[in-house]
């Protein structure tokens, strides 16, 4: 690789612990639940995803019995103005009248004309298949389920992002062959795929779910969930065919799934649970905001939630900034709820 700042991961590094976050509440114009328990039908939920249409926001989440059961489908909402529609089910894995399959970690995405969610169906994230829908009424309707070619997986957990040469690069990884990060791309809209090797081993270096930054020049960098009890980064000069090796930064991960994005005014901000693992796991009782000028230095910026006291959870944020600058995150409540809360960048 051509980068030479990375040297830079380990120097300079500020660490946030646990005791002296920053709360900052001013930060949080909005904080609210997209439903209440009493709505919906499904006890369960887990891995939000967030959008902007031209008429407002658009989220998405699975929901059934629990992870993993056969009931579990795409539900989606969407804010036109104040408030949040009842969450309707968009998809599911119905193969046929005796056989359904678990849905997984929808993905929306909008390519300003149509509104794409990725999804995966399956039983299991080592076995699971990539689909996706698309929308041409910002959410209100939705095409049928397109199931995505031999390998490709689509977007894992958090955003694509749409590069200047008119490719659409997915962050993902796979669980089968150990975990491992790699990239795939289309450039007319999911007709067809290219994909690249995975850049770790899934051996030594352990990690999924990407999310992607971009810096000055080009360069694009991912933020990776890792077992490996940090997060772990790379870099591409390149449009992400390529990537120096994943290295930790000094930030905790308990192996649980983080989000980023680069904001208009250049600044990185990082949705995550600031906790050190004892071991593989730890817990997602803390969920924090950090913000970074390079991607490497990072500062506590907020803190969404603090259940030290508790095993409660609070995870697999969504991130995205909006027209109007506000930042829009979404994340899983103990399993019951999904979360939105809107943070004034000016704040942090």
């Amino acid at each position: 690789m051509k980068l030479t700042y990375l040297i830079g991961f380990m120097m300079s590094i500020v660490t946030l612990s646990a005791n002296n976050e920053v709360k900052n509440k001013d930060a949080v114009v909005k904080s609210e639940f997209i439903y209440l328990q009493n709505d919906v039908p499904f006890p369960s939920c887990h891995a939000s995803t967030i959008v902007e249409t031209n008429e407002g926001m658009v989220a998405a989440w699975f929901g059934g019995t629990h992870e993993k059961h056969p009931d579990v489908g795409i539900w989606l909402s969407r804010n036109t103005g104040d408030e949040w529609t009842t969450p309707i089910e968009v998809a599911n894995g119905i193969q046929h009248s005796g056989l359904r399959y678990p849905t997984w970690n929808p993905v929306l995405f909008n390519y300003g004309d149509e509104l794409f969610l990725f999804y995966k169906i399956g039983p299991s994230p080592q076995s699971w298949w990539g689909a996706f829908m698309t929308s041409n009424d910002n959410g209100k309707s939705w095409s049928r389920s397109i199931r995505l070619p031999e390998e490709i997986l689509g977007p894992i957990k958090n955003k694509p992002e749409l590069l200047s040469n008119g490719d659409l690069i997915c962050p993902t990884s796979s669980e089968h062959n150990g975990w491992q990060v790699y990239m795939e791309f289309t450039n007319d809209r999911g007709k067809t795929w290219e994909r690249t090797n995975p850049i770790n081993d899934g051996v030594n270096t352990v990690a999924i779910q990407p999310s992607i930054l971009k810096h000055p020049g080009g360069n694009l960098q991912i933020l990776c969930r890792s077992i490996n009890k940090k997060i772990l980064t790379a870099w591409s000069d390149d449009n992400g065919r390529t990537w120096s090796n994943l290295e930790p930064i000094d930030l905790p991960n308990p192996n649980s799934g983080t989000d980023a994005v680069t904001l208009k005014d250049g600044r990185h901000v990082l949705v995550y649970n600031h906790i050190e693992p004892d071991s593989d796991w730890g817990n997602r009782n803390i969920l924090n905001i950090a913000v970074s000028n390079d991607g490497l230095n990072w500062a506590a910026a907020a803190l969404l939630e603090n259940d030290e006291d508790s095993d409660g959870e609070y995870s697999y944020p969504a991130i995205i900034q909006s027209k109007d600058g506000m930042i829009h995150i979404t994340y899983t409540w103990n399993r019951k709820m999904i979360k939105y809360v809107v943070i004034d960048p000016s704040k942090i």
